[in-house]
């Protein structure tokens, strides 16, 4: 036992301390986000929104997000990561806090969408100051961590919010991540100051590519569109799910969900490590990571079995924890061609162009077709997202062939 808990903290190992510092505050930032999970959930039940007026709301969320994502991934390039990351702390918390007194559906709308745009500036200038504090072995190792801080963060958050739901409604939720994006923001400004801070990696690129003429991160876009607009769904359609048909509470869904976040924060550095082979695609890796989600809806509709929501979880969690990592670590090794912001914003924007479509998408579908229907089309969806990045296996061939014939 003390042979493995060695072993466990070996994988830690030679990560600098600032990625350690970005982590922790990642980690009070993402403890804070509990309201998103509930978001679905808080429009449905608390303020009476249809599920499809609660699929455009979120599709607000999408929109909001992608525009953040974009304009945070410009910003960085111009004034740098530490200001961007700064000033969306401060103000995302300020419109957390203020989304509570928001009861009208166009208002809401509009709340959510400029939460999200301050937000998710937050997440190429973070992945940029990630770059910058690790040394170029420790990239894939370096995002686990943040992903750990993110989803031990994930796994409290639910938990804690399915008690303060029960305890004093779901207005806590608002001010509590209000004021963790607050203490974030201070915490920042201590630790990660330009003036105390060693970069590691510094990339100066005299002829940047544009990510918009690069072929095959283009493929690698959509398979990750794919991949967030499936794995999304755990966000939006699968707690209305776990209510309406398994019959759970609030405080259930928590628990669920947080085993998500607890399961990652105890297996995935071990796992990273394990799989961050030479002779392993990243790619690859991603499509296993992929199929295991696309398995993690099909298995709901084999039984009515309870646990099987377990079984669902546990299949999505291990699929999330070899996708993300690796398809992150993909999209950081090849930013090295060109502006590393626009780059990372582009692979952000990914996700935020499923928010966009993925919540709509998922509401409108169970309200036309019911649950079994959606589980199985989701399916489906996400097998595809395999298919594309197995080609872009044979496309990333391709090109080390040709600079190797060069």
């Amino acid at each position: 036992m003390n042979r493995l808990f060695k072993n466990y903290i070996n994988t830690f190992k030679g990560l600098s301390t600032e990625v350690w510092w970005l982590a922790l505050i990642t980690l009070i930032n993402r403890a804070g986000t509990m309201v998103i999970p509930f978001l679905s959930l808080y429009l449905n039940k608390s303020l009476h929104f249809s599920l499809p007026d609660v699929g455009i709301i979120m599709s607000f969320f999408g929109i909001g997000s992608l525009v953040g994502t974009w304009l945070g991934g410009k910003l960085t390039d111009k004034i740098g990561y530490y200001k961007v990351m700064f000033v969306s702390l401060v103000f995302t918390g300020v419109f957390f806090v203020l989304l509570q007194y928001v009861t009208t559906f166009a208002g809401f709308c509009f709340g959510i969408f400029s939460v999200m745009l301050v937000a998710d500036a937050f997440r190429p200038a973070m992945f940029v100051a990630l770059s910058a504090y690790s040394k170029p072995e420790n990239k894939t190792r370096s995002v686990t961590l943040i992903r750990l801080a993110i989803n031990l963060g994930f796994s409290a958050g639910p938990a804690i919010g399915g008690l303060i739901i029960t305890g004093i409604g779901y207005q806590g939720l608002f001010w509590v991540d209000g004021i963790t994006c607050a203490l974030a923001s201070i915490l920042l400004l201590k630790v990660l100051h330009p003036k105390k801070v060693k970069v590691l990696d510094v990339v100066k690129v005299e002829n940047p590519v544009s990510v918009y003429k690069d072929k095959a991160f283009w493929i690698f876009f959509i398979a990750m569109f794919i991949f967030g607009f499936t794995f999304l769904q755990y966000f939006s359609t699968m707690p209305l799910y776990y209510k309406d048909i398994r019959f759970l509470s609030e405080l259930e869904i928590g628990l669920l969900m947080g085993f998500n976040g607890f399961f990652i924060f105890l297996f995935e550095m071990p796992l990273i490590k394990w799989l961050e082979q030479p002779k392993n695609s990243k790619i690859k890796l991603v499509a296993i990571g992929l199929f295991l989600v696309a398995i993690s809806f099909v298995v709901l509709n084999t039984t009515s079995w309870i646990g099987i929501l377990l079984v669902g979880m546990l299949l999505m969690t291990i699929g999330e924890m070899i996708a993300f990592p690796f398809s992150n670590a993909f999209a950081v090794e090849r930013a090295k061609k060109g502006n590393q912001g626009e780059y990372m914003a582009m692979y952000s924007i990914a996700f935020s162009l499923s928010h966009v479509f993925s919540h709509n998408a998922g509401m409108q579908m169970v309200a036309n077709f019911g649950f079994e229907t959606t589980l199985d089309v989701l399916t489906v969806f996400a097998l595809m997202g395999v298919l594309i990045l197995l080609f872009l296996v044979k496309i990333l061939k391709k090109e080390q062939l040709k600079k190797a014939s060069m």
